[in-house]
């Protein structure tokens, strides 16, 4: 068997384990995140069937004609809702737009939550894909309880209190995102399928994509292929964990490169699920995250404003 890129553990060891399997996922999580940024995770929660029944959902939405898509492309959004075109969304330091369209669902606040539900858009429901909307609202409410349970433990690495993450992520501004990378039919000027980037929010959770291409950089600065299992979540860290911790997580680098000439003509289906605070978290360094080896990295800045600023750097927000 070939080695693995990235390390895997088994969140069902925190969620139902003893006091020794707990501390020891604790270790292996945050070791992971330290050191490399991401992880695989097996028994993570998200029913199998949930996921490909979302998939078909999203296969059938991307099939459907260019025109009807734009129908569901809402100006002013920032592509935070519905559907994003091709060729809009580009990597920060990259001005050739990645080879990709994606749809977009968001956070919707039952609870009556009055500090947030205004910050939020409705989601867009697609008429010629009824259950898309639903299948998605249901595999959002099971990445975030995932996410959380994944958060505590990361809380638990950090010395902090288990709950640290708990209210921070209540009716969070997190994105399930349906990404379709459609068949290559001519020499790309320059673009991968997504240009290496950083994501942005707490942790990305992502499972395993209809075809490979997913690279992450590694401390020699080499490409590592990362093909996950079929019943693996891969998680990464994003930029406002990696700012929280004063770069003690580390935000990984990776891509969506093309596949071989030979397999040009397949798409890639991707679903990532970017777990994002409460726009009013405040980012600044935890204080015991700081010291003389590691000074202060970064001035003080709410979640919200951070989110603002990288959706105008990736040309999504004007």
């Amino acid at each position: 068997m070939s080695k693995r890129a990235i390390p895997l553990v088994d969140l069902s060891k925190f969620v139902k384990g003893n006091a020794d399997e707990r501390a020891a996922f604790v270790h292996e999580l945050g070791t992971a995140f330290h050191e490399i940024g991401f992880v695989g995770v097996v028994n993570h929660g998200v029913p199998k069937q949930l996921i490909q029944d979302f998939y078909a959902a999203a296969k059938a939405f991307f099939a459907l004609p260019e025109a009807v898509k734009r129908k569901y492309e809402v100006a002013g959004l920032a592509g935070q809702r519905g559907y994003t075109s091709f060729g809009k969304e580009h990597a920060k330091q990259s001005q050739v737009a990645d080879l990709k369209e994606f749809f977009q669902i968001g956070q919707e606040v039952t609870d009556g939550d009055v500090t947030v539900v205004d910050d939020y858009p409705p989601n867009v429901e697609v008429a010629e894909v009824p259950d898309f909307h639903a299948l998605g609202r249901e595999l959002y409410k099971a990445f975030e309880e995932s996410g959380a349970h994944l958060l505590k433990a990361i809380a638990l690495f950090l010395d902090l209190d288990e709950g640290y993450f708990d209210a921070k992520i209540h009716n969070g501004n997190s994105i399930l995102r349906a990404i379709h990378y459609p068949p290559i039919t001519q020499e790309p000027a320059s673009a991968i399928r997504a240009e290496q980037h950083e994501d942005i929010n707490l942790i990305t959770l992502l499972v395993g994509a209809s075809a490979g291409g997913l690279e992450v950089l590694d401390m020699n600065n080499e490409w590592l292929a990362v093909v996950p299992e079929s019943d693996e979540i891969v998680i990464n860290v994003g930029d406002m964990l990696q700012r929280l911790t004063n770069n003690y997580l580390k935000s990984t680098t990776h891509r969506v490169v093309n596949p071989p000439r030979a397999e040009w003509h397949l798409p890639r289906l991707s679903i990532p699920f970017f777990l994002h605070p409460r726009s009013e978290m405040d980012l600044t360094g935890l204080a015991n995250c700081v010291t003389a080896e590691r000074p202060l990295a970064y001035p003080p800045i709410t979640a919200g404003a951070y989110l603002s600023e990288r959706l105008r750097e990736i040309g999504l927000k004007k």
